[in-house]
């Protein structure tokens, strides 16, 4: 059985709203082995919720909609099942009841326009809320259960962890757990890591192994069924451990680990620090070193040296080099590493130049063409890449890409003991 998740109001497909709901649901439903196989986002329109309730009634066997309970004209749910199963609306007294206490318990008087929300078509199932005053709806259309519950987060989550999940249980609906293993690489591309991986990346799998690009991160997912959680880890160890063995330096971290995370654990493990001296991603790098708990251990400090006088001033990168070599160059980026180290006396030091766009400052600087240094005591390399994209992306990327410079160098001080 695969579940449709319906997610509905205009502000979410106009854009203005961003729909959290859908993947929260989507990660609860798998809990319980219940596969969700379509995400519906609908705007606050009769005729449009109609076709797609419609349309989920006949392909999923649990439809959970979100959202259109609300006591406004625009709030269509409970008119469109009505419509959908051919029956009236039937007033709930004991719905209306509840509804009143809550008003009561928060010193408000009730306004007449929320009876309507104790209204539901005849033959379902009213949904307790006791979190706020829109009922949830469940109720069997076609071959398909719906379950309708409140858009507001809170509401929902509180409705599905009191009512809905229990409810699934109880009718059998729960098919064991889905386990979810999410392996994350950062220095190939999407197709690049994929020819690596074929074999276990085909449809058909058991486990299923699926690939996802993220800002230049390249996540594999690990998807596998069973009747418990211990069976579908032992089901998923296996293909990870051929991810691991493919891309060997390539994977930097799990789940939501980010490069940042990674690299604050290894800085914390040799006992290292690490300062910043950044142009082309303005600032942005530190900011990923002081998002992690504790930075403050590891991360000393650094400089945002945009121009070519404050980078002579602040970092001592010598004239003649900005003038042979320009201030996007190999050169220039190791004297920023340099200096910056130099400057704080951190462990490592790591710098960033280049031409974050848009346009080009030359043929030979095309918008993107970035450059990424790490100095350290007795040495320091550089490393150069050209990105594709956004001013904003490549400067992300670039950011990441001086986070992974450092956690290689750091990877192979560890074998080298």
């Amino acid at each position: 059985m695969k579940a449709e998740i319906i997610s509905i109001g205009s502000e979410l497909t106009s854009g203005k709203n961003l729909d959290t709901n859908s993947q929260w649901l989507s990660i609860q439903l798998a809990s319980m082995g219940i596969p969700v196989g379509w995400h519906t986002t609908i705007a606050d329109d009769f005729d449009a919720n109609l076709e797609a309730f419609g349309i989920a009634s006949q392909r999923a066997g649990l439809v959970v909609a979100t959202g259109g309970l609300g006591p406004t004209q625009d709030d269509l749910t409970r008119e469109v099942l009505a419509k959908l199963l051919k029956v009236p609306l039937e007033f709930h007294q004991p719905s209306w009841d509840t509804i009143i206490e809550m008003f009561t318990r928060r010193n408000r008087a009730c306004p007449d326009r929320n009876k309507v929300q104790a209204y539901f078509p005849k033959g379902a199932e009213p949904i307790p809320n006791t979190t706020g005053t829109a009922p949830g709806i469940w109720v069997k259309v076609n071959q398909s259960y719906f379950a309708a519950l409140p858009g507001v987060p809170r509401e929902m989550k509180s409705m599905f962890d009191g009512w809905l999940k229990p409810k699934l249980i109880g009718m059998g609906m729960s098919q064991g757990v889905l386990i979810q293993r999410k392996i994350n690489t950062f220095g190939l591309g999407e197709s690049a890591i994929e020819e690596k991986l074929f074999d276990i990346t085909r449809r058909g799998n058991d486990p299923e192994v699926g690939i996802t690009a993220s800002d230049a991160v390249i996540s594999l997912r690990i998807l596998a069924g069973a009747e418990n959680e211990a069976l579908a880890l032992k089901k998923i160890a296996p293909a990870e451990a051929i991810i691991r063995e493919r891309l060997g330096e390539l994977v930097f971290g799990v789940e939501d680990e980010e490069l940042q995370d990674v690299v604050h654990q290894m800085l914390q493990k040799f006992g290292k620090t690490i300062a910043t001296a950044e142009s082309i991603t303005g600032g942005l790098l530190a900011s990923r070193f002081t998002k992690v708990p504790g930075a403050s251990a590891r991360y000393l400090g650094g400089f945002v040296t945009y121009t070519n006088d404050v980078k002579k001033s602040a970092l001592g990168v010598p004239a003649e080099l900005l003038d042979q070599f320009g201030a996007c160059s190999k050169e220039v980026t190791l004297a920023m590493a340099e200096g910056c180290r130099e400057r704080t006396g951190a462990d490592f030091a790591l710098a960033t130049t280049g031409v974050a766009g848009p346009g080009d400052l030359s043929p030979e600087l095309r918008e993107g063409k970035v450059f990424v240094a790490l100095a350290w005591k007795g040495g320091s390399q550089s490393e150069t890449n050209q990105w594709f994209g956004s001013r904003h992306e490549v400067q992300s990327r670039t950011a990441k890409m001086a986070l992974n410079m450092l956690r290689l160098h750091l990877l192979r001080e560890l074998k080298h003991g």
